[in-house]
């Protein structure tokens, strides 16, 4: 099966939202990898900028090219021609995409959020917003479904930023509230020499029941939810396949991570997505 450029990197470096894309109209899914592949691109500048100014160009780089692209002028990169066919075909709000851009200026400081409720806060900005266009792909623009596709999104960007905590730790980088950790009596270097304790482990489940408060404050609006809608919130069911898996290790964010297997990820998708369940 040939893929596209977009299909293939999301594929690669975001596969949980390309199982889900899956599950979208044929006729919506090059969009759709278009909107995880820009999304990919911004977000990972942090690693690929050796300091915080040359992110700052790069991310102003983005901006501008959303903005050439809503008036009609595409610049010559694989994810843009795409992402402004998506744009034009399905009048993609801008706002969204200036939001999406916004919150990785914080990725860029290095700086870990203060309390629990900015680390929400973020996931909202980042993860959120990107539903929200998920939706607006969809065609489903309005109602109870962004009431759902708030918390959703909160929920799985919380719970990626759990199972990053390794990796950004290795970076110096923490994403764990400062105020969570004084709260637990965590020590910052246990966290960046990648050292378990139980402080850290008491922080983590503080994030996680977050988590799935925020899942339980999406499925309310359930017998809302357009069966149009459901691909864009699938990411809750592995969301809760994830958050499973922390509470087998005891929350220990530097335990190896339970595996869950493509095929076991997809037949859970499958099933949901036929129950029209997220």
């Amino acid at each position: 099966m040939h893929l596209s450029y977009t299909a293939t990197q999301v594929r690669r470096d975001d596969n949980d939202r390309y199982l889900t894309a899956l599950h979208a109209p044929a006729a919506r899914r090059e969009a759709l990898f278009a909107l995880y592949a820009f999304n990919i691109e911004i977000a990972k500048t942090r690693e690929t900028v050796s300091e915080p100014m040359i992110g700052q160009i790069r991310l102003q780089w983005w901006r501008e090219a959303i903005d050439e692209a809503y008036a009609g002028k595409v610049r010559d990169h694989a994810v843009l021609h795409p992402l402004a066919a998506a744009i034009e075909a399905h009048d993609l709000s801008r706002g969204h995409f200036d939001a999406l851009i916004d919150a990785r200026e914080f990725d860029l400081t290095d700086a870990p959020p203060q309390t629990l409720d900015a680390l929400v806060e973020y996931a909202r900005q980042s993860s959120s917003t990107l539903m929200h266009l998920a939706l607006e792909i969809l065609g489903a623009r309005h109602g109870p479904v962004h009431d759902a596709a708030q918390p959703i999104g909160i929920a799985w960007g919380l719970t990626g930023l759990l199972r990053a905590a390794a990796f950004h730790a290795r970076a110096k980088r923490q994403y764990l509230p400062e105020a969570l950790m004084r709260e637990a009596g965590a020590d910052p270097a246990d966290l960046f020499d990648l050292r378990g304790s139980p402080a850290l482990a008491a922080v983590a489940r503080e994030i996680a029941e977050e988590a799935r408060r925020q899942l339980s404050a999406g499925r309310a609006h359930r017998r809302d939810v357009p069966r149009a809608a459901i691909p864009a919130l699938l990411p809750a069911v592995l969301a809760d396949l994830y958050l499973k898996g922390l509470v087998q290790h005891d929350q220990d964010l530097f335990a190896d991570p339970v595996e869950i297997s493509q095929p076991r990820r997809q037949i859970r998708l499958l099933r949901s997505a036929l129950l029209r369940r997220y």
